[in-house]
């Protein structure tokens, strides 16, 4: 297990995949870490997770009190950005594996807030991140969870949002995201969503049963299907959300005074 302990490591990492740094002009991107906490899966040891689980599988209940609770945690910093003058729907939320906070420098005007939420790590979901070259190998930690902590925080409590980013993640069968879209009249945002087809850790047909149901309740929602890879990301997957995230948060024309 190789050992990220601080946001440089992060930094490094994907500098390695873009070979170039995952910033952007008028976009402030915020790494949220997940607190330490007993984790089910690993006999009640402590690690820093998004929420509990009661196992790893799509068709067990979701552990909702320790999901609510990181909703209202990650509610907290959304609300500061709005207090700092971003619009909510000029904020994205998502999921990678960085697993240290990190505030890379911003030139000129932000306009816009990606979070990215992310474990440091989860040992029952032992797989590693591989990259090219592989030395620079990052033990993967919340690959799958912090996208189910994304979609929760979007789609039950911040429906104003302008988007939110998946990857290689999946929602449980009867999940409270289901739920609350049920009962929802108003629009949604859209979901990028990303899972290989080897993955044997996160099943593909999780990911792709977890589009289908959100796409049958009114989520704009689209799957980029990656045959072979397994439970990692890639350079042509982060190229994809990079263009997705200026997508959804263009530059927006400076307001003048009529």
């Amino acid at each position: 297990m190789v050992n990220c302990d601080t946001g440089q490591g992060a930094r490094a990492w994907i500098k390695q995949i873009l070979n170039q740094d995952m910033a952007f002009q008028h976009i402030k991107v915020i790494y949220p870490t997940a607190p330490a906490r007993p984790y089910t899966p690993m006999k009640g040891a402590f690690s820093n997770v998004w929420f509990d689980r009661y196992k790893i599988c799509n068709d067990c209940p979701e552990h909702i009190e320790s999901i609510d609770s990181m909703c209202q945690g990650l509610t907290d910093l959304i609300n500061d950005e709005v207090k700092n003058g971003i619009a909510k729907n000029r904020i994205l939320v998502g999921i990678s594996i960085w697993y240290k906070k990190m505030r890379p420098k911003v030139t000129g005007d932000v306009q816009t807030v990606v979070f990215v939420t992310a474990d440091t790590m989860e040992l029952e979901e032992a797989a590693f991140v591989r990259i090219i070259p592989e030395e620079l190998s990052y033990p993967e930690g919340g690959f799958s969870m912090g996208g189910g902590m994304a979609m929760h925080l979007a789609y039950r409590f911040h429906q104003d949002l302008a988007g939110v980013f998946a990857l290689s993640s999946f929602l449980n069968k009867d999940s409270a995201v289901y739920q609350a879209l049920k009962r929802n009249e108003s629009a949604l945002p859209e979901l990028f969503q990303c899972h290989g087809t080897a993955d044997d850790l996160v099943l593909y047909s999780w990911g792709e049963e977890t589009n289908k149901m959100l796409k049958s309740l009114g989520v704009s929602a689209s799957l980029h299907t990656f045959p072979n890879l397994n439970h990692e990301l890639n350079r042509t997957e982060i190229e994809k959300l990079k263009s997705w995230i200026v997508e959804k948060l263009p530059v927006e024309a400076p307001k003048t005074n009529e």
